[in-house]
């Protein structure tokens, strides 16, 4: 079975650090880019940062621009999220998802998605 699983979310305090994992069994991250996206309750699903297949990153959320990093290791077949600086509007749900080879924005064009980490930023 082809899946991906989030892990290390949990509630931190503002100024916080949190590292998501997501890894992947059934296949091999190899050939796939791996997005993060999270979903604020009553917003939309939005892209935060993308990895892909090479290694190069793609930002897609200016609010964590110099916080959040992207890396991956293809040995652990698992994709990581720092989070540094966390601030209460980073509160979200906290998802990955793969698509072949590149990153792209659209949400549709990725083929697998995990089932989310939450994330809660309280003091």
């Amino acid at each position: 079975q082809l899946q991906l699983v989030e892990s290390g979310g949990g509630l931190v305090q503002p100024g916080g650090s949190l590292r998501l994992s997501c890894a992947a069994s059934g296949f091999t991250l190899d050939y796939y880019a791996i997005g993060w996206f999270r979903q604020a309750p009553g917003k939309e699903r939005e892209g935060v940062l993308c990895i892909s297949s090479s290694g190069g990153s793609t930002n897609y959320a200016d609010s964590v621009k110099g916080r959040f990093t992207i890396s991956r290791d293809n040995a652990k077949n698992t994709v990581y999220l720092q989070m540094n600086s966390l601030k209460p509007e980073d509160t979200a749900i906290y998802y990955c998802a793969a698509r072949h080879r590149s990153c792209f924005r659209g949400l549709g064009t990725y083929d697998y998605w995990g089932q989310g980490t939450q994330v809660t930023v309280s003091s």
